[in-house]
C-alpha cells in the first residue's frame, strides 16, 4: 500500500470523472434481505458539509480505510462530480489520506481513502502544499529510525529537486532534522524534530560524535573484569569446596551493572544490554566464562526464565616469555632464518611487537 502523489492523485481522479457518467437514481425494485440490512434506504445530503461529515464517519467506522463504491453504496443519489468534490476538500483540509492498493482481482489499483490518525499532524500540516504534506507524512511514519532521502523520493514519486526543496523548507521550519548514521557516515536519514535517534543510527554507548569510543570500551572492560575477579576472591575465602566456590563466583549481568552504575565513570546511562556486550568481549578474551543457568531472584534475575551468569577464568598454565613474543606462535617458525624469506630481520610481526 502506497501513499500518492499530488499528481497521481490528480490523474486517477480525472480519469474517474471521465469513464464514470452520472448516475441515475435507482429505479424502484424489490431489494434483498442482505440490502436491507447492510445499506439503508439513503438520503441525499442536505448540503456538501453533511456529505463531506458522512464520510469521515465511514472511515471512522473501516480504520484500513474505504474506497469510493463504499461512499457510492452509501449514497447512490450523489454524482461524481459532487463526491470527488467532497473528496478533495477533506484532503487539502487534511482530514483525509490517500492510498494505492491492490484489487483483489488482479495488478489493478484502487484508491483508498483513510482518515487521519494524529490530528496533531493535520494541525502542522495546515496551509502545507500536497507534496510538502506527503514527505511530512512520509517522515512521521519512519519514526526515531528516520529515512534516507532516496527512500523519500521513491515513495513520494517526486523528483530528486522537489524532495531537497521541500526537505530544506521542513528543516528551517524546525519540523524536521537530520540524522547522520554511524553505519553511513556521509548520508543523512530525516526524521521529526522533537525524536531521539534511534541507537542503530547513534551507535548507542559506544559512539560520540559518530567516533567509536574505544578507551571507554577498555575501561568498561578492565571494570567488569576487576568485578569478576572480586567476586572469584569472596568465593574462595568464603568456601573451601571448589564446587561452591564455583558456583559462588557466578554472577548476573544486572550485579555488573549496578557495579558499574555506582562507581560512576559512564557520562551516559548504561543498559543490563551494554554491560552484557562488554561481558561478552571477556569471554572472547579468554578472561571469562558464561553458564546460562534457570532465573533466580537471589541472582538478580532479569524478568526471564533463563538468565546468564558470569564468572572469571583461571588459566591452567601460566604464559611463559617466550610465548609473548611472536616467534612462540609463528606458524612458518621452522622457514625463518637469517637471509632467507622469512627472517627475524624482514619480520612485521617483530617490528610491531618492538614498537610496543
Amino acid at each position: 500500500m502506497t501513499t500518492l502523489s499530488h499528481a497521481q492523485l490528480a490523474a486517477s481522479i480525472k480519469q474517474e470523472l471521465i469513464g464514470t457518467a452520472p448516475e441515475a437514481p435507482a429505479p424502484t425494485t424489490a431489494t434483498t434481505h442482505d440490502q436491507q440490512h447492510h445499506h439503508p434506504a439513503p438520503t441525499e445530503p442536505v448540503n456538501l458539509v453533511d456529505l463531506e461529515e458522512r464520510i469521515l464517519q465511514l472511515c471512522a467506522e473501516s480504520p484500513k480505510g474505504i474506497t469510493e463504491d463504499v461512499i457510492k453504496c452509501d449514497q447512490p443519489l450523489v454524482d461524481t462530480a459532487r463526491r470527488m468534490k467532497a473528496l478533495q476538500r477533506l484532503l487539502s483540509q487534511g482530514k483525509l489520506d490517500v492510498l494505492r492498493s491492490s484489487s483483489k482481482q488482479g495488478s489493478a489499483s484502487i484508491l483508498l481513502y483513510r482518515l487521519k490518525s494524529n490530528s496533531s499532524a493535520s494541525s502542522i500540516t495546515k496551509g502545507f502544499e500536497r507534496e510538502e504534506r506527503l514527505v511530512y507524512q512520509i517522515i512521521e511514519d519512519s519514526g526515531n529510525k528516520g529515512i534516507w532521502t532516496r527512500d523519500i523520493r521513491i515513495k513520494s514519486n517526486l523528483s530528486q529537486t522537489d524532495v531537497s526543496k521541500i526537505l530544506k523548507k521542513l528543516e528551517s521550519k524546525q519540523l524536521i532534522k537530520p540524522v547522520k548514521s554511524v553505519q553511513a557516515s556521509k548520508k543523512r536519514v530525516y526524521m521529526l524534530f522533537d525524536l531521539t535517534p534511534d541507537e542503530t543510527l547513534t551507535g548507542g554507548a559506544w559512539y560520540s560524535d559518530q567516533e567509536f569510543e574505544s578507551e571507554f570500551v577498555e575501561v568498561l572492560n578492565q571494570h567488569c573484569l576487576k568485578f569478576l575477579q572480586q567476586k572469584a576472591f569472596k568465593a574462595r575465602a568464603s568456601h573451601s569446596d571448589p564446587i561452591s566456590q564455583a558456583s559462588a563466583s557466578l554472577c548476573s549481568t544486572k550485579e555488573v551493572c549496578k557495579y558499574i552504575t555506582e562507581l560512576g565513570i559512564s557520562k551516559v546511562k548504561l543498559t543490563v544490554d551494554d554491560i552484557r556486550m562488554i561481558l561478552d568481549t571477556l569471554i572472547y578474551d579468554g578472561k571469562a566464562e558464561v553458564q546460562i543457568m534457570l532465573s533466580q531472584q537471589d541472582r538478580g534475575g532479569e524478568g526471564s526464565d533463563l538468565q546468564r551468569l558470569y564468572r572469571v577464568t583461571r588459566a591452567v598454565l601460566q604464559d611463559t616469555g617466550f610465548s609473548r613474543i611472536p616467534c612462540g606462535v609463528c606458524p612458518v617458525i621452522n622457514q625463518c632464518c637469517d637471509g632467507g624469506a622469512v627472517s627475524p630481520a624482514t619480520c612485521v610481526y617483530m617490528k610491531e611487537w618492538l614498537t610496543f
